[in-house]
């Protein structure tokens, strides 16, 4: 399902001129093989009684310890050329005792770049400037460090076991109003969905109907336990009560990595893909209804000296199936630069198989 009308949750606390507002503000929005990630170990957050099904208020007096309001300030250029200040509100999740908190990626960006300066405020009032210690623009996380003590951490969740009508609580700044976070309830609407918006392409999100706005980005979606089992990132314009969570089972290989190395890394192909749709086969005559399809194929690139063209659809990489571009960013985030992987493909109805040895960025 191609979401082409997502709207990333980060509020914009200073609109200027109009050009400024959509992109001085946020970038917009947007997951097994072996690797060398490193573990890091989540300090759980201080249960009332571990398993026990909460109330609302307990959820509440559970989490707001633990999420943390982002500000961030920067500066844009306007249509003349001139630089507009610019400040965001979004919404974080304390990760340890360390400082180190998780958020989106697009909520300490300003346009496309990091923000000149981020604001951490606690639960207590207390605030700090925090450092990014990592991001990850495909998946639309990063995790930024701050300096202050007596931390309380959020419990993460599972979310395999999780089932479709469970209830949930969100919890975020909605519109960057003044005070404690918003809360709101509902239930998980489907699991399984798909992010997709310009570079992001996400997989196995969660969709619920707890009321999320702007602002809630970064934010916790939680469990009847309090536990995290989603970060809050996107709805979707025009639509009533729909709002999309990345999982935290995809989300925490991706937070341990950044805390790591700073960073994602991912084996390199060099295309521009799109997602091949069951209505797309059908109005084109493509001789598959998923896979990723392959708008351009970069000159030089690893895919281009493998062999593969414009228009190829590719439906399997290292034995792993191809649905759509979150596949292939899941399964390229688990190779490395020089690893070489089998790509099967579809080229004028053809099937075909391909080596390409992969670069890095």
């Amino acid at each position: 399902m191609r979401l082409s009308k997502i709207i990333p949750l980060l509020f914009p606390v200073i609109l200027v001129v109009a050009v400024a507002c959509g992109g001085s503000s946020d970038s917009g929005t947007a997951s097994a093989l072996p690797t060398e990630a490193a573990t890091a170990v989540f300090e759980p957050a201080p249960t009332i009684e571990p398993g026990l099904r909460l109330s609302t208020e307990d959820i509440v007096r559970k989490l707001r310890p633990s999420v943390v309001q982002v500000l961030t300030e920067g500066a844009t250029r306007n249509t003349f050329g001139q630089l507009v200040p610019s400040q965001g509100i979004g919404t974080g999740v304390i990760l340890d005792t360390e400082g180190h908190i998780v958020t989106n990626d697009h909520v300490i960006r300003v346009g496309r770049d990091l923000a000149n300066t981020i604001t951490i405020t606690i639960s207590d009032g207390r605030t700090a400037s925090a450092s990014v210690v990592g991001a990850d623009p495909a998946t639309d996380l990063a995790v930024l460090k701050i300096d202050l003590d007596g931390l309380i951490p959020a419990e993460l969740g599972d979310v395999t076991t999780l089932a479709v009508g469970a209830e949930v609580v969100a919890v975020g700044f909605a519109l960057g109003l003044a005070g404690d976070p918003t809360v709101t309830r509902g239930v998980v609407s489907a699991k399984g969905r798909t992010i997709q918006e310009e570079s992001i392409s996400i997989n196995d999100a969660i969709q619920t109907d707890a009321g999320i706005n702007p602002g809630n980005s970064g934010g916790p979606l939680v469990d009847v336990n309090g536990r995290v089992i989603g970060i809050n990132t996107a709805i979707i314009s025009g639509a009533q009560n729909i709002g999309f969570a990345i999982s935290i089972d995809l989300a925490k290989p991706i937070m341990e990595e950044l805390l790591a190395n700073g960073r994602v890394e991912r084996g390199f192909l060099g295309v521009t893909p799109t997602d091949i749709t069951p209505s797309l086969a059908r109005n084109l005559g493509l001789p598959s209804d998923r896979g990723v399809g392959l708008v351009s194929v970069d000159p030089d690139s690893p895919a281009a000296e493998g062999g593969l063209q414009a228009n190829d659809i590719i439906i399997r990489l290292a034995g792993k199936e191809i649905r759509n571009s979150g596949d292939l960013v899941e399964v390229l985030r688990q190779y490395r630069e020089g690893e070489e992987v089998t790509v099967h493909f579809y080229r004028d109805g053809d099937e075909k198989e391909t080596t390409v040895k992969l670069g890095g960025r």
